[in-house]
């Protein structure tokens, strides 16, 4: 039998002993699970890192920002000031703890990497309540490609990721909750780091608040279904204690301010220059003046992995090259999309509040991107969509026997195995290799 997490359906306030006993047991397994999944992602995520050592696409960028912060580069004119600051004071962090070199700059892509399949496996636990189905979203999040590849530079989106997902855990699991004021809280002041990592952080924020507010809405004008279930993704009597101004407090307050902490070590408690940093954020993020770029892609072909990003190509001879693409795993990516059909029917066939949940948090991370004016858009930035698929992958899966989801998981692992010599710099590769490995001439 697997193992079950507690929710509202679970563990109500007048269970009995026993079953807060068997809960127990069943944190501390899930929270030793979690523990071990860090650690072997953390471990497999650092080998090899300092190769190349040298800058890799867009950390030419983002390490002298973070030198900047410490002194190592003159402190005029502000370095990449169009983003906030927390992925650079990380990367500044490691560089001053390890020294001014490759592995530093890379290092805290590691451990942000590994939190955001630690979180995945936490959304798991949350949305299936088995600890086998969490371990398998949480494999399929590590051998997407598109993971591993990002956790391995020195960039700002996998900061994102990593505390927009462990935002969204808490959120999941104060969801099947009748008092999840801490958990919303908790949520909040991730995904306020995720904001502070990068701007795109505020989506998936913006999808728990509409989430929370779409159903106290509902319970507002005492909406009920004729036919009501327990998994239905919206109960009348959900989170009775859960007012307006927690509501507020929580998923509001909170992640501005922790978002805002992140910029006191920058500009101290100056007002003034806070509030230039956001206005400088904010025009950036809505310009339209951007030159273009031979790897840009457009968002609608993002699922399909139109137009992957080649962060390295080096030829060391005639037949040996050096190569880094960010893709994702096809054999992950594309069933991904008929799985997440699959959550569109349950959601309208069943109400089913695990398929509700999957769809918003993957279409809040993706969708908004259509609105943005700017025209400059690149396949990494479908990177929290893409890990969330796992999700949608496991929910499908869990209808078959346990074989079925395992064998598939090794297939997943197949096609990771197979993209490695274009996955990571210092397995190197041939000609031959990446000729065979480029299916498709928008791959090149």
């Amino acid at each position: 039998m697997p193992t079950k997490v507690s929710d509202a359906r679970c563990i109500d306030d007048d269970d009995t002993g026993d079953a807060a006993q068997d809960d127990a047991v069943s944190l501390r397994r899930g929270a030793l699970t979690a523990f071990a999944i860090f650690v072997i992602a953390h471990v497999a995520l650092m080998i090899g890192l300092a190769s190349p050592p040298r800058f890799v696409f867009d950390e030419v960028h983002y390490v002298p920002a973070a030198r900047q912060m410490l002194g190592l580069a003159p402190a005029a004119p502000q370095l990449n000031p169009m983003h906030p600051p927390l992925a650079k004071e990380l990367i500044a962090l490691s560089i001053r703890t390890f020294g001014d070199n490759a592995f530093a700059w890379r290092y805290p892509g590691t451990v942000l990497g590994a939190l955001a399949v630690t979180a995945i496996y936490l959304c798991g636990l949350a949305l299936f309540a088995a600890q086998w189905a969490a371990i398998a979203a949480a494999l399929l999040a590590f051998f997407n490609q598109m993971l591993f590849v990002q956790a391995r530079m020195a960039m700002l989106d996998i900061g994102a990721l990593g505390f927009s997902l462990l935002a969204i855990a808490a959120f999941l699991f104060g969801f099947r909750t009748r008092r999840p004021q801490f958990l919303f809280a908790l949520a909040g002041a991730l995904f306020g780091l995720a904001v502070a990592c990068k701007w795109s952080g505020l989506f998936p924020l913006l999808t728990a608040l509409l989430i929370v507010a779409l159903i106290k809405l509902l319970q507002h004008w005492q909406t009920s279904f004729g036919d009501g279930e327990p998994t239905d993704w919206y109960q009348p009597e959900q989170w009775p204690g859960l007012r307006w101004t927690h509501i507020l407090l929580c998923l509001v307050v909170m992640p501005a301010l922790s978002y805002l902490a992140t910029f006191i070590p920058l500009h101290g408690l100056s007002v003034t220059a806070i509030f230039e940093a956001q206005r400088r954020i904010f025009a950036d993020s809505i310009t339209t003046a951007i030159a273009g770029h031979t790897y840009m892609s457009a968002w609608p072909s993002w699922p399909l992995l139109v137009r992957p990003v080649w962060f390295l190509f080096d030829r060391a001879s005639d037949t040996d090259i050096a190569a880094v693409v960010l893709l994702g795993n096809p054999l992950v990516l594309w069933p991904a999309l008929p799985a997440l059909a699959v959550c569109v029917r349950d959601f309208i066939a069943t109400r089913s509040a695990t398929a509700f949940l999957i769809l918003a948090f993957y279409l809040g991370c993706w969708l908004p991107w259509a609105l943005l004016p700017r025209a400059l858009s690149f396949l990494y930035y479908y990177l929290p969509s893409a890990t969330l698929a796992s999700l949608a992958l496991v929910h499908v899966l869990m209808r078959m026997p346990r074989w079925a989801m395992w064998s598939y998981v090794a297939v997943a692992v197949a096609g990771f195995v197979a993209m490695l010599p274009v996955s990571a710099a210092f397995i190197g590769t041939t000609m031959r290799t990446f000729t065979r490995l480029m299916l498709f001439q928008s791959w090149i």
